[in-house]
C-alpha cells in the first residue's frame, strides 16, 4: 500500500494551504506519522512529525508556520501550511517517522509563487 497525499496546489507567497494523507488503520494507529517534502532538484527532507498522542516536532525551516495534526478516527494526518514562501515549493509526502519504502506515494505538489 502507498500513502497518497492530497490537497496541494498553487498559492501565492504569504498564503495558506492544507494537505492531508489517509493511511490504513493498521499503519496509522501504530506509528508516529510524518510529513516530508522534496523541493525541485533537491533531496527529500523531513518537515515534521506527530506522535500517536499528538506531540509534534518540526524542522527549523517551517517552525511557527506549519502545523501537523492527526484525526485518529479518520486515520488521517494533516499539514497546515501558513505564511508560505517560494522556498516551500515542493512535492509533499506522508510516511511513518521511520519511513518505509513501500509507503511512498506520488506526493502532492505545492507551488508557492512570489
Amino acid at each position: 500500500v502507498q500513502l497518497q497525499a492530497s490537497g496541494g496546489g498553487l498559492v501565492q507567497a504569504g498564503g495558506s494551504l492544507r494537505v492531508s494523507c489517509q493511511a490504513p488503520g493498521s499503519i496509522f494507529s501504530r506509528n508516529i506519522m510524518a510529513w516530508y517534502r522534496q523541493p525541485p532538484g533537491k533531496q527529500r527532507e523531513l518537515v515534521g512529525f506527530i506522535s500517536r498522542a499528538g506531540s509534534t516536532k518540526y524542522a527549523d525551516s517551517v517552525k511557527g508556520r506549519f502545523t501537523i495534526s492527526r484525526d485518529n478516527a479518520k486515520n488521517t494526518v494533516y499539514l497546515q501550511m501558513n505564511s508560505l514562501k517560494p522556498d516551500d515549493t515542493a512535492v509533499y509526502y506522508c510516511n511513518t517517522w521511520r519511513p518505509l519504502d513501500n509507503l511512498w506515494g506520488q506526493g502532492t505538489l505545492v507551488t508557492v509563487s512570489s
